[in-house]
């Protein structure tokens, strides 16, 4: 770093150099899961766009960080001494190597290709989020610097990583699922993990279904009975009617005779 340069450029130099050497880091690692993602084709493009997006956000990075009067290392030493002499070159190579050595190693883990892949994502993710947490500080940082063009390119970027991260989390599920299939028979796909056959068949729950059902008919003959009873009334109002017809008839004949 050059000395001329005060505690303002320096802060946003060494923040933005340690999102510099995590994009370099990055390119590596995602080459080495790409070549390993052959058998799914969507994962395998998606990780192909993101490490072309990886490269475009390190040259960004890079010019930013010239522009500032920095000079981008892929280091992740603190403090300003990253982007200066023997300590970011070493650092630098460190980081290469362990990005390179990567590739080998998860090649290696998990107990099926399904599996492979599924710890891929899982890292993939993992290094997303800690992006964004890069690019979150950077344009706080710049947004309280004033410095404008910064800011602009660190919302840019951690945009680009969220994306990213929004498709692996939608990803992770289908690859667990692909080693449910992969390694675990149907047989034992169960909540219990006995297979159909190891457990007892049981048929009580028919009988208490159907007692329900029969308490529930009793009520409807009851409610019958009050429709019966409601008949009686009409029949006793008839009978006053009837007696009021012949009283005026004898009397009208008794008045005749006399």
């Amino acid at each position: 770093m050059a000395d001329d340069l005060n505690a303002r450029d320096s802060k946003l130099i060494q923040y933005l150099n340690e999102a510099y050497g995590k994009e370099k880091e990055l390119e590596t690692a995602l080459q080495a899961h790409i070549k390993m993602a052959s058998d799914r084709k969507s994962y395998k493009k998606r990780l192909q766009d993101h490490l072309k997006e990886t490269k475009a956000q390190a040259r960004g990075l890079e010019r930013r960080i010239k522009k500032l009067g920095g000079k981008a290392e892929a280091a992740s030493l603190p403090g300003p001494d990253v982007v200066s002499g023997a300590a970011s070159k070493a650092t630098a190579a460190a980081t290469k190597a362990a990005a390179a050595a990567k590739g080998p190693v998860h090649a290696l883990r998990g107990t099926g290709e399904a599996e492979k892949l599924l710890k891929n994502a899982k890292t993939e993710l993992w290094n997303e989020h800690e992006e964004i947490g890069n690019y979150l500080a950077i344009e706080a940082l710049a947004d309280a610097l004033k410095d404008k063009e910064t800011s602009k390119l660190a919302r840019e970027f951690r945009r680009q990583e969220e994306r990213m991260a929004a498709f692996l989390t939608k990803l992770i599920p289908q690859l667990t699922k692909a080693v449910v299939t992969e390694e675990v028979p149907a047989s034992e796909r169960r909540a219990d993990g006995r297979s159909a056959k190891s457990r007892p068949v049981k048929r009580a729950s028919g009988s208490r279904s159907a007692k329900p059902a029969k308490s529930r008919a009793k009520p409807a003959k009851s409610r019958a009975k009050p429709a019966k009873s409601r008949a009686k009334p009409a029949k006793s109002r008839a009978k006053p009617a009837k007696s009021r017809a012949k009283r005026p008839a004898k009397s009208r004949a008794a008045t005749g005779s006399s």
